[in-house]
């Protein structure tokens, strides 16, 4: 790889290290963005990421920042003479484009880095930053997460950026590297392939890589004093499990089921899209469970606590698991595209039920239906949900993109059949795979196998304020409204309560 050199700054302005968010600047510096509708400065135009290497320090002590490098190689779509990044809740100690020092500042979320001589259009460059990545909550939602034994990583949807620096939209996917050292003692995972592990005066560093691009808000690293629990899967696919060591054979029965899950998916919707899978079960509070690409994130009481039936946990596993193809390996284009990623996963998470415990489908989606008015006034429609709000820990994950996107889903099989529906689902992930979409790739394929106009249906199932009739079911009827001074119960699906499943 040749690299273009810029001319060395003076050394006096990368003296010291400086906080993202309070460095001065020379001149007015701003947050750009991508123009997502729901996270309008996430994102930043100008460069197309190729890889990212991640370097993280841990001290063994998981209230404390760790040390890290972040590089990142890419390419410029036009001239630059500043890149800005996503990267907040960390202090940046010196920035180099191309291996020369080059100067930095902060503006809200972004660093914005200035070289010395502009980037032209089409320009191979390396960004290599070095900084802090702290776990400290600053009342935001995501990034690091504490477990009783270390750290964890819960990024969706708009997080990865308090943990490194990076372009953290799911449209710019990219290649990762990733190396943990950490005191002996403790265990680090990431996502992708181990390609390596060093031990020296105390500490280890293990190296993880994908095989395959992924988004910013799907990177998942593990630090903990954890047992890795290795098995195979269909056609001699790599599945391994990160758990607490001392939960091993009582996590035992639930981690042997993931091979067999993995097939049932395979029969539904074709290949397994990536080099391994499996479950990383946390000892820590988060409220959900997360497809991160390739080690899934859950929580370890949801296996362990009675409260919740069988049938329950093993759907959610799958909900996760179908992730995998809808939302990893399928990355929406748009934050507004969500539905493609949550009703999918909720779809095959309800068919898997079915299945396998008589949690009738048909039932799920009448209970859904009943209440999917009110999940639209509250949410917004499945294809245009509301933007989160600010200050509140109220995000785009409601109802309307879960149950009520696999509503839609419902629909459309019953207007089109079955037969173009489970067509149309194992192109989905065919035609779209390790890529990005959006919701007019989905109708323009549901329309081409189907051989019919769609165009009017999914604007009112996707779009429409009220939930259109449900072909072949002119007798279910939404809920009415709830009475003012009533309260509000929640709709009544066939799940019980239990931790989110993102």
């Amino acid at each position: 790889m040749l690299l273009t050199p810029r001319a060395r700054l003076k050394s006096a302005l990368l003296a010291s290290a400086v906080s993202v968010c309070l460095v001065a600047a020379s001149a007015p510096e701003v947050p750009l963005g991508v123009g997502d509708r729901l996270f309008p400065h996430l994102g930043n135009p100008g460069y197309d990421v190729a890889s990212y290497d991640l370097a993280f320090t841990y001290s063994g002590t998981n209230t404390k920042p760790l040390q890290a490098v972040t590089t990142i190689d890419a390419w410029t779509t036009t001239a630059l003479e500043r890149i800005n990044l996503d990267f907040a809740q960390g202090k940046v100690e010196s920035v180099e484009v191309d291996g020369e020092p080059a100067t930095f500042a902060g503006a809200g979320d972004d660093l914005v880095v200035t070289p010395e001589d502009p980037l032209a259009a089409g320009s191979w460059t390396r960004i290599t930053v070095r900084h802090t990545s702290d776990p400290v909550s600053t009342g935001r939602d995501g990034g690091w997460v504490r477990t009783a034994d270390g750290l964890a990583m819960a990024n969706q949807a708009d997080a990865a950026h308090l943990v490194f620096p990076c372009n953290d939209h799911p449209s710019d996917k990219a290649m990762f590297t990733v190396r943990i050292t950490a005191p002996d003692g403790y265990t680090a995972v990431a996502g992708g392939l181990p390609t390596g592990v060093e031990r020296t005066g105390g500490t280890t560093t293990w190296t993880y890589r994908t095989q395959h691009p992924m988004a910013t808000e799907l990177t998942q690293v593990s630090i903990g004093r954890s047992t890795v629990v290795h098995r195979q899967g269909p056609h001699a696919l790599p599945v391994r499990d990160v758990v607490p060591t001392k939960d091993r054979e009582l996590l035992e029965p639930w981690l042997k089921k993931t091979p067999d899950q993995i097939a049932w998916m395979e029969r539904k919707v074709g290949p397994y899209p990536f080099e391994t899978y499996g479950l990383l079960m946390a000892e820590a509070s988060t409220g959900f469970e997360l497809e991160t690409q390739t080690l899934s994130l859950f929580e370890r009481d949801l296996f362990t606590e009675p409260a919740y039936p069988k049938w329950y946990i093993e759907s959610i596993m799958v909900h996760e698991l179908s992730h995998q193809w809808f939302g990893d390996s399928v990355s929406p284009r748009t934050w507004s595209d969500l539905w493609l990623n949550e009703g999918h996963a909720t779809w095959y998470e309800a068919l898997y039920a079915e299945e396998k415990a008589g949690r009738t489908l048909e039932a799920r989606m009448k209970a859904a239906y009943g209440a999917s008015d009110r999940w639209r006034s509250t949410g917004g429609p499945p294809a245009q949900p509301k933007a989160p709000n600010p200050g509140q820990k109220i995000s785009i994950f409601r109802p309307n993109v879960y149950d009520g996107a696999a509503l839609v889903l419902y629909a459309l099989r019953q207007e089109i059949g079955r037969t173009a529906f489970e067509h149309l689902e194992r192109a989905w992930v065919h035609n779209h795979r390790d890529s990005t979409a959006t919701t007019a790739d989905f109708v323009r394929l549901a329309q081409e196998i189907s051989g019919r106009d769609l165009a009017r249906f999914f604007k009112d199932w996707l779009y429409g304020e009220k939930t259109p009739l449900m072909p072949g079911h002119p007798d279910w009827k939404p809920a009415p409204p709830v009475a003012k001074g009533e309260p509000k119960a929640a709709p009544k699906v066939a799940r019980p309560a239990g931790p989110a499943a993102k």
